[in-house]
């Protein structure tokens, strides 16, 4: 994850200069020969160098540093439902973790790997070479909602979108970057990550066994997709509304999940299991959405991979500040009741970004000056 978030800023940043199709394709490329390789390591320290910092380079390639820009750049209008719908593969992979394990039971560890990259190569690949186009002005296409329904207030303010051209360093000069990036941290980087790992073995001190405390995992993979569906409410009720929406039910389920006390009610994991996902998958989608709305032009690719770098930052410092409160205190609680801190600190977060008021033109002495 700190690789990734390292990463994620250059990548999108060079999404803005060179081919995004060459790049993304070159990430699918690295992603594969990577999971392979994985299967042919035989020293702990090729593990590191392999999944640790090769594949996340891949991953920041071919995933949201360059797929989110692209999705802003075809969809004028309607972008809530184009980024959710978008976003459900984030919670779709979580399934994908049966297929992996149904190949580490037929063939082993290091064929199980060979399999999952030569799938890589079979199916993303082709699909990217056959279907990926980074900018509707390649194909002689508009953005989705450029010119269907636009009244006067629209079409105003269409032309002010299409004068704008945020770059990194504008945006930089803004608190709304900032509180973006502070956003994406704490839910994701720093929340979330506390929680996914350690409800496993929070579960197992409680006194579930194993495949009940992982099925926690596939629970909150398919209430994710949910959430991340319904997140497409963002472009009738507004953003701020929809993720602060995700962060209170987030922060209702981890509640629900400090209250075990032993195996006596499973529902009570399973509910915390579905609420978390359906607020990740909430507030997944609309903080890019809410960042598109406020930063409009060719240099999205750079201002989105600063907000995920933010997570993946978080990301490396969310399971080790977790486990150690767990040495500290002895329990999980406590570290849980950090995340739901994060939950609603990100919520005030976003809400002060306020995406629903457009910034001045980035060339005024008003965002130059930070106001």
């Amino acid at each position: 994850l700190f690789v990734y978030g390292s990463i994620a800023p250059f990548a999108g940043a060079l999404s803005d200069r060179w081919r995004a199709k060459r790049m993304i394709l070159s990430g699918a490329v690295v992603m594969a020969l990577g999971t392979v390789s994985c299967g042919l390591a035989s020293e702990l320290w090729h593990f590191y160098v392999i999944f640790g910092i090769v594949t996340p380079i891949g991953l920041a390639l071919v995933g949201s540093p360059i797929i989110n820009p692209t999705v802003t750049n075809w969809f004028y209008k309607y972008r809530g439902i184009a980024f959710s719908l978008m976003q459900m593969g984030g919670g779709l992979s979580f399934l994908y973790a049966i297929y992996a394990e149904s190949m580490i039971s037929v063939f082993g560890w290091r064929k199980a790997y060979f399999a999952l990259g030569i799938t890589l190569f079979l199916i993303l690949i082709p699909m990217l070479l056959r279907f990926y186009v980074y900018h509707p002005r390649e194909k002689q296409l508009e953005a989705l909602g450029v010119r269907e329904g636009i009244d006067t207030e629209n079409r105003a303010s269409l032309k002010v979108e299409e004068k704008f051209d945020w770059t990194l360093r504008q945006a930089s000069r803004t608190y709304q970057l900032w509180l973006l990036v502070l956003c994406q941290t704490l839910f994701w980087g720093v929340g979330c990550y506390i929680l996914l790992a350690h409800q496993s073995k929070f579960a197992q001190d409680m006194g579930y066994n194993a495949m009940v405390a992982a099925s926690t995992f596939g629970f909150f993979g398919i209430s994710m997709v949910i959430g991340q569906i319904s997140a497409s409410i963002s472009d009738k009720i507004g953003r701020e509304p929809t993720l602060v929406l995700g962060c209170v039910i987030a922060i209702a389920s981890v509640f629900i999940l400090t209250l075990i006390r032993d195996a006596t009610n499973p529902w009570m994991l399973y509910a915390y299991a579905i609420g978390f996902g359906f607020g990740a998958g909430l507030q997944a989608p609309t903080i890019f959405v809410g960042a598109s709305d406020l930063f409009t032009g060719r240099h999205f690719g750079a201002i989105n991979g600063m907000i995920l770098g933010g997570m993946g930052v978080g990301g490396a410092a969310g399971p080790w500040v977790g486990g150690y409160i767990h040495d500290l205190f002895g329990s999980y609680r406590y570290a849980f009741g950090l995340s739901m801190l994060c939950f609603a600190v990100s919520a005030i977060a976003f809400v002060i970004a306020a995406p629903r008021r457009r910034l001045p033109d980035p060339s005024s002495n008003s965002v130059s000056s930070g106001r």
